[in-house]
């Protein structure tokens, strides 16, 4: 079974319902745009439209069996999560979401759902997992800064999720969002180029040096975008390690601990990840349908990385079935 780890759907019955529902939703504003909306959280930044791809389920489909791939784990658009919300409205607009892709699920076994969580609120992040297990998940998608900009999730505030994510043995797959915090990143299209990448690292760097990788052990910590540089920065992160002596956890113990997807877009990084991390620790990933992910071809790169019969099997759907379902 070929599984693609990485990839983003918005049921269509879901965008609907925001439409209808919307008075039930205060900080929510909705900015229609054809058949798409985009949206605007509390005071934030308003997002882009959703893009045809995210709630294309008959295209999504097509792509799949386009490219020999039978599973696709999909969490939601980390645009429109909300965590900026207040924490209570937030909690039902990501039960809305969850309650959708459960029922896209259900009526479509090829894909293979993750939870959105209210970020911005521990308690309420908790429950909705314990919720979404009950219901079916494997776990959730979440993004690097709860609470909206500058948020941190090694923020003490979030222990009591954490905690319920170790109980419940839950795979958390973290993904950056759209505004990394870094206005440097707005030309040149570096936003989707590097600003995920810094993004993914500070948030996933705070989390293995406040030690939450290997004190939360039966979390499956997943980095997505290949761990987003951090293996290539181990060397300084081990160095960082010795200079704040036991001030932060061991980084090397840390990355060794975590799961990867081998969206990395290029064969010799893919070979240095793999050589770093280990072949078993890796997932093949596409980040679908969002162009500056891996939609021509995504198992192409592991079959030209030159890795064994046994090791393209387990990142090409071995170790997600073991880790999703």
């Amino acid at each position: 079974m070929i599984v693609d780890c990485h990839a983003h759907l918005i049921p269509q019955t879901l965008l609907e319902q925001a439409k209808k529902d919307a008075a039930h939703f205060p900080n929510v504003k909705l900015n229609p745009a054809g058949d798409s909306l985009g949206f605007q959280f509390a005071t934030s930044k308003a997002t882009r439209p959703a893009m045809k791809g995210l709630y294309d389920l008959p295209g999504r489909v097509k792509w799949m069996a386009d490219n020999g791939i039978d599973r696709q784990v999909c969490g939601g658009w980390l645009d429109m999560m909300g965590n900026e919300l207040p924490a209570a409205e937030g909690q039902r607009w990501n039960r809305m979401a969850n309650e959708h892709m459960l029922s896209v699920a259900k009526s479509e076994n090829k894909i293979i759902p993750l939870a959105a969580l209210p970020m911005q609120d521990g308690a309420m992040a908790a429950e909705e997992l314990k919720w979404a297990h009950k219901n079916g998940f494997k776990g959730a998608m979440i993004g690097t800064q709860p609470k909206g900009v500058g948020g941190v999730l090694d923020d003490p505030t979030l222990d009591v999720f954490w905690k319920t994510a170790d109980d419940l043995g839950s795979a958390i797959f973290f993904h950056p969002v759209f505004e990394s915090g870094d206005n440097r990143v707005h030309d040149y299209g570096m936003a989707n180029a590097i600003g995920r990448i810094t993004d993914s690292m500070i948030a996933l760097g705070r989390l293995i040096y406040a030690g939450h990788v290997l004190k939360y052990k039966n979390v499956k910590f997943i980095a997505g975008i290949g761990g987003a540089g951090l293996p290539y920065i181990a060397g300084r992160l081990r160095r960082n390690y010795g200079v704040e002596a036991g001030k932060v956890a061991d980084p090397d113990a840390s990355l060794a601990a975590l799961w990867y997807d081998a969206l990395v877009q290029d064969v010799g990084v893919l070979k240095f990840l793999a050589s770093k991390v280990g072949t078993d620790r890796m997932m093949m990933g596409s980040d679908a349908p969002f162009p500056i992910g891996d939609l021509t071809m995504p198992q192409k790169i592991i079959t030209e990385a030159g890795f064994s019969a046994s090791e393209v099997a387990s990142i090409n759907g071995g170790l997600a079935a073991k880790i999703f379902g």
